[in-house]
């Protein structure tokens, strides 16, 4: 399982919300990060140290002697370690690791721009998450705004194609945006944490020979579509219409 995106889009702490709910006694769980973001108990956790020989790659060879259940590599940086994650793959490993791309879709030829083979990488592949954070706006002082015809024109197209399994429940004949006034409660900001942003993609049978056949981008969108599959950009757009973050925002951070 990856998850992609930039610096400060909360990759480590979406993996490690996932590796604290797959702690359980009787699993191993090994983690190869640079630096150690979280320590938690029961998660055997290890820092690279390149002046001692201490890579990702030479680390994730000492791991896999450990008999691990799970695996999590901060980050897949180079061939090597992209080899090395793989083959910890196919002998039966769960392994978690982030990769920097754009979004979602991106991440299969990154790693076979890395060196990894399209048919070894069908064999393993399980998901791909993409993810960006936005502002959330506050609860304080939320109120819907006014927002200009030919801009909710230009997103009709989005909405359109979002699933209705994502906007049922929202009433589409008057689409209406939400920002933060400003007041106390949030620093006069009109925000007051985080809400997050994603698009993930679930490798099906299908997607799996699409990877080995060389993963035609057509294809490809014609699988997810079934898989009821949304962009970042949609995903921020529903969660606008829903009043958690602002307009601006899922411009601002689901550019790409």
């Amino acid at each position: 399982m990856l998850i992609t995106g930039p610096t400060g889009s909360g990759k480590t702490s979406t993996l490690y919300t996932i590796l604290s709910m797959l702690n359980s006694e009787g699993i191993n769980i090994i983690t190869l990060e640079d630096p150690v973001e979280y320590y938690v108990n029961g998660i055997n956790q290890s820092q690279i140290n390149p002046e001692v020989g201490y890579t990702f790659a030479s680390g994730l060879r000492s791991i896999l002697r450990q008999d691990p259940n799970i695996i999590m590599l901060g980050e897949i940086r180079d061939q090597e370690s992209t080899e090395l994650v793989i083959h910890a793959s196919l002998t039966g490993h769960m392994v978690l690791s982030t990769l920097h791309t754009n979004d979602s879709m991106g991440a299969v030829p990154r790693l076979i721009d890395m060196g990894a083979q399209p048919f070894l990488l069908a064999s393993t592949m399980n998901m791909v998450l993409a993810q960006r954070l936005a502002r959330r706006i506050c609860d304080k002082c939320k109120m819907a705004v006014d927002t200009p015809e030919d801009v909710i024109e230009k997103l009709r197209d989005d909405i359109k194609s979002i699933p209705e399994a994502y906007i049922k429940n929202i009433d589409l004949k008057k689409i209406v945006f939400y920002k933060g006034k400003g007041c106390s409660h949030c620093g006069g900001s009109g925000y007051k944490g985080r809400v997050a942003l994603a698009e993930v993609i679930q490798f099906t049978e299908k997607l799996q020979e699409l990877v080995v056949t060389g993963y035609n981008l057509g294809e490809v969108q014609l699988e997810l579509k079934k898989q009821n599959f949304i962009t970042l950009r949609q995903d921020g757009i529903v969660k606008a219409l829903l009043g958690l973050t602002a307009l601006e925002e899922v411009f601002r951070v689901s550019q790409m």
